[in-house]
């Protein structure tokens, strides 16, 4: 064996070996639970102990890497003692666009018809998870019970900005302008207000990288205008980060069992 040959070998062991850390580094979550792949996507699945069928569920995004983490260790732990499940897959940093979408309904019904998964979850918005999140639900009311979001990204304009989000939706800025009404969350409230959806998020007036007045507080406003049902607590110097006000707020918790209740 030439030395060159070695050399290459050595680097295939460890490129190998870095993977292999990456995904185990995905799965490091706040409860024990099952890895999924959607469609060549990692995604999670966490039960409840002794598990009712059809079994109640949370969708949570954005699943990346190192999402869900400890930080969500307190709400999981009240969902899961109430037997609700959580749940969730990696789109990447797809902000909402066509190509998610259709992952996340693959996950749903992988979720639904494979693993004894109630036909209505609530979905858990945090942060840009909210883009995710909003955009299938706005084509999708009749598979959703309620929405909770964690200072979560209502608005394309605001986060991450047309020019960043365009990639993702296989267009230009100027093209996604064109057609922004049809993948902008604040854009695509008519159809949840009609299924009557509740909506609950807790957003801080300190927040600069999702601003409260482009994001959830536009949102309430257009939601209310249209009938719907929204929760909008606002943390005074919240900002967009991890403190424990976001993770450990009784009242969102007690809006996801009421909402998964209802099925």
């Amino acid at each position: 064996m030439t030395h060159m040959t070695r050399v290459l070998l050595s680097i295939v062991a460890l490129t190998a070996l870095a993977l292999q850390s990456s995904f185990a580094e995905s799965k490091r979550l706040p409860f024990p639970g099952k890895t999924l792949k959607i469609d060549g996507h990692d995604g999670f699945l966490i039960l409840p102990e002794n598990p009712k069928a059809p079994t109640s569920w949370i969708w949570y995004a954005p699943t990346l890497p190192k999402h869900p983490d400890k930080a969500e260790a307190w709400m999981f732990k009240q969902l899961l003692d109430k037997g609700i499940a959580i749940a969730g897959v990696d789109v990447g940093e797809s902000y909402g666009s066509p190509d998610g979408r259709a992952i996340y309904s693959k996950l749903y019904e992988e979720l639904t018809t494979k693993h004894g998964l109630a036909k209505k979850p609530c979905l858990l918005t945090r942060s840009r998870g909210g883009l995710m999140l909003y955009n299938w639900a706005a084509e999708n009311t009749d598979k959703v019970a309620g929405i909770a979001g964690l200072y979560p990204v209502c608005n394309l304009r605001s986060y991450p900005g047309l020019k960043r989000a365009c990639g993702a939706f296989n267009m230009t800025a100027e093209e996604l302008e064109k057609n922004l009404d049809q993948h902008n969350p604040i854009a695509r409230l008519a159809p949840l207000a009609k299924a009557k959806i509740p909506l609950h998020h807790l957003h801080g007036d300190s927040d600069t990288v999702v601003p409260l007045e482009a994001n959830s507080a536009i949102m309430k406003k257009r939601y209310d205008k249209l009938g719907g049902k929204m929760t909008l607590e606002v943390i005074k110097g919240g900002g967009h980060d991890m403190n424990r006000h976001w993770f450990e707020n009784q009242a969102i918790v007690d809006f996801m069992i009421g909402a998964v209740s209802k099925n």
